[in-house]
């Protein structure tokens, strides 16, 4: 059974349409609905707006999750409940301990996690400049091991966007 799991940064993170694509295609197909092209786009543009309205202060993060859907729904005219749509679309987050790993150098990695919001989704996070090792080496995964609670290898799996660096290291 996987119990950890080890996300590489780089174009495998960082593509965040394609990442969005999926996870909303997964989301209306657990639901019957087929995720069209069409709607696919329909619902990044909403998305997209809702994320905007937070940015003016008009509503909360919460409403965001929910009105995304909400809207989209009532737009297909389909009787899914938002909130479980939103919580299908977020179902890696809390089931799974989440690392990152990446060989990109710290100071803009750190500018990346900051500005895409997206290093409270992860236990730790393990940039190898600041760990004095590179990915793909054995020091550097045995590094990243070695600070994890009660780590069995295994239970994880190592998702990434390179054969080398990525999966063959772990």
């Amino acid at each position: 059974m996987v119990e950890t799991l080890f996300f590489d940064l780089d174009n495998t993170l960082l593509d965040f349409n394609r990442a969005e694509r999926a996870a909303i295609a997964k989301t209306l197909e657990s639901f019957h609905i087929a995720p069209e092209p069409s709607v696919l786009k329909r619902y990044s543009e909403l998305n997209l707006a809702q994320w905007k309205l937070l940015e003016q202060g008009k509503i909360t993060r919460d409403q965001v999750k929910l009105r995304r859907f909400r809207l989209l729904f009532a737009e297909l005219n389909v009787d899914v409940p938002a909130k479980e749509a939103a919580h299908t679309y977020e179902t890696l987050h809390g089931q799974y301990r989440m690392y990152l790993v990446t060989n990109g150098t710290l100071s803009v990695q750190k500018g990346r996690l900051k500005s895409s919001g997206i290093s409270r989704y992860f236990e730790d996070i393990f940039i190898s400049e600041e760990l004095g090792y590179n990915k793909p080496g054995r020091e550097y995964f045995d590094c990243c091991f070695s600070r994890i609670p009660d780590f069995h290898k295994e239970t994880a799996v190592i998702i990434g966007d390179s054969l080398t660096s990525d999966i063959q290291g772990g």
